[in-house]
């Protein structure tokens, strides 16, 4: 059967619009994955066919790769004006995707699969709603933490320093963080998104700053469905294997594994937090025990860190 690609739109807030590109195989298990910050959904595919989007549809999946709200094709794009912050995308656009994958897929659970921070956003998601965590089959994440504990010289220049401090000055100026303008990311991302996403990379509870939701407390009753985390062994800060397995650990009990990917690990790669995704070898090298945990083969998939 033909791999199917389609472009979708689902509408969120107020007159805003969610991107989501399809590629998959009609009928197959739907997958929901979803970027990180300064980022979109292009981290899971290229046009030319390649990345994990690509290679789960090869697999037979159906694949809906997200823009989150004002990112990618989503529209309007993120500017001054934007108000919406992580707490819009935790309660109100991830649930309007997996609804709507739910309608197109007649009633399948998903899997849901996310890079970097859109772990945090998922996890939060799941721990908040357990009606739609007992709709998710399994979870797959690459590079995913919340809170930056670890302490190296690439943290002081690429979180405190870049993140926390300087961005700030550039949201003052601009209204929104202008990532892609001044090439610090892939897209853009507002005030309060940015100020959101701060305050949880600090050592800090995994509170909403909103309306004060314990998503830590929520986490302890053990809604999370199986989750496979992934972790680079060159990722000094963004996704440090120690604040990986933090994030594992605060997201309450459930079925887990913690990979490593790095050659003193089996792997062809000393991976980083961008070339666990991107490199030409994962399809070959770490790709497959992604295809394992969403089949839920989870004994062939180590704990090994």
């Amino acid at each position: 059967m033909e791999k199917l690609q389609q472009d979708c739109y689902v509408p969120v807030g107020d007159g805003e619009n969610l991107y989501l590109k399809r590629i998959g195989r009609a009928g197959g298990a739907p997958v929901l994955m979803v970027h990180g910050v300064m980022a979109n959904g292009r981290i899971f595919y290229t046009d030319s066919g390649k990345g994990l989007a690509h290679f789960l549809a090869d697999a037979g999946y159906d694949v809906y790769v997200a823009d989150l709200r004002g990112r990618g094709k989503s529209t309007p794009k993120i500017g001054p004006h934007s108000r919406h912050g992580q707490t819009e995308t935790i309660c109100e656009d991830l649930p309007a995707l997996h609804a709507f994958i739910r309608r197109k897929s007649g009633g399948q659970k998903l899997h849901w699969i996310a890079h970097s921070w859109g772990g945090v956003h998922m996890s939060s998601c799941l721990v908040r709603f357990p009606d739609i965590a007992a709709e998710v089959e399994s979870v797959v994440y690459f590079g995913s933490k919340r809170s930056v504990r670890v302490r190296n010289f690439n943290k002081l220049v690429e979180v405190d320093f870049m993140w926390n401090t300087a961005s700030r000055w550039l949201i003052k100026v601009f209204g929104y963080l202008p990532a892609r303008r001044i090439r610090l990311g892939a897209d853009d991302e507002s005030d309060k998104s940015h100020l959101q996403s701060k305050l949880w990379a600090q050592p800090k509870p995994w509170i909403d700053s909103d309306d004060g939701f314990d998503y830590a407390a929520a986490a302890r009753a053990g809604h999370m469905p199986p989750t496979l985390y992934f972790a680079a062994v060159n990722d000094p800060c963004r996704g440090h294997p120690e604040d990986v397995r933090r994030f594992r650990d605060e997201s309450g009990p459930h079925l887990s594994r913690l990979h490593l990917l790095g050659r003193r690990a089996g792997h062809l790669h000393d991976y980083n937090h961008v070339s666990l995704l991107t490199h030409p070898d994962a399809p070959r090298d770490h790709f497959p025990l992604a295809l394992d945990w969403l089949a839920g083969r989870y004994d062939k998939v180590a704990e090994n860190y």
